[in-house]
């Protein structure tokens, strides 16, 4: 059952926490890619200066500010694409970036499109999972909740692991960043 607005309607946080486990599905004219998302990172506001919001609604961050469930698809460091999930109580800006998942299904094309064999560094990275599912610009303000791109529900059990957000400068002693224990898909431990 794909997720509902109603679950991106909440605290960035909650909801970063509680993507995990959950499903992430891109239906491309390749096929289709479901991973388990296993690697989360929330992103606020002013109050958080590692925020693309931090300081104003802007072309780039304008969806942070948007109905939650959409996409907000970036490119990054010059070479790949971030995939992050606007998830917020209204009239405040947040986003999820999904950092890693678990590939399950469409492994094969995943392989193809990174140009790699190995599963366990097929999309254990924000870089790699965009590449290996296909999510780019054009993919930037899709609703997840009306598109080919979406979340399922998961009913799976596990430990979270909570700790300090990766690859920022500013906001660094913020926990964050959340994590399935465990779990061999995550970018870093």
């Amino acid at each position: 059952m794909k997720l509902s607005r109603n679950f991106y309607s909440r605290d960035t946080e909650t909801v970063a926490k509680e993507l995990l486990g959950k499903i992430l599905i891109h239906k491309t004219k390749e096929g289709t890619c479901k991973g388990k998302i296993v690697e989360t990172e929330a992103y606020f506001g002013n109050d958080d200066p590692a925020s693309h919001a931090y300081r104003k609604k802007t072309k780039r961050n304008f969806l942070m500010f948007e109905n939650p469930g959409k996409a907000y698809v970036y490119f990054c460091y010059g070479n790949h694409w971030l995939f992050n999930i606007v998830a917020k109580e209204m009239k405040v800006p947040g986003a999820v970036l999904v950092r890693a998942v678990e590939p399950l299904e469409g492994i094969e094309i995943m392989k193809k499109r990174r140009g790699i064999h190995e599963l366990t560094n097929l999309t254990n990275g924000p870089g790699k999972l965009t590449k290996a599912f296909s999510i780019e610009k054009e993919q930037n303000g899709l609703d997840l909740i009306e598109s080919n791109l979406f979340l399922e529900d998961s009913p799976e059990k596990f430990e979270i692991i909570k700790a300090k957000r990766i690859g920022i400068s500013k906001g660094k002693s913020k926990l964050l960043r959340f994590y399935i224990k465990n779990n061999k898909f995550v970018s870093n431990r």
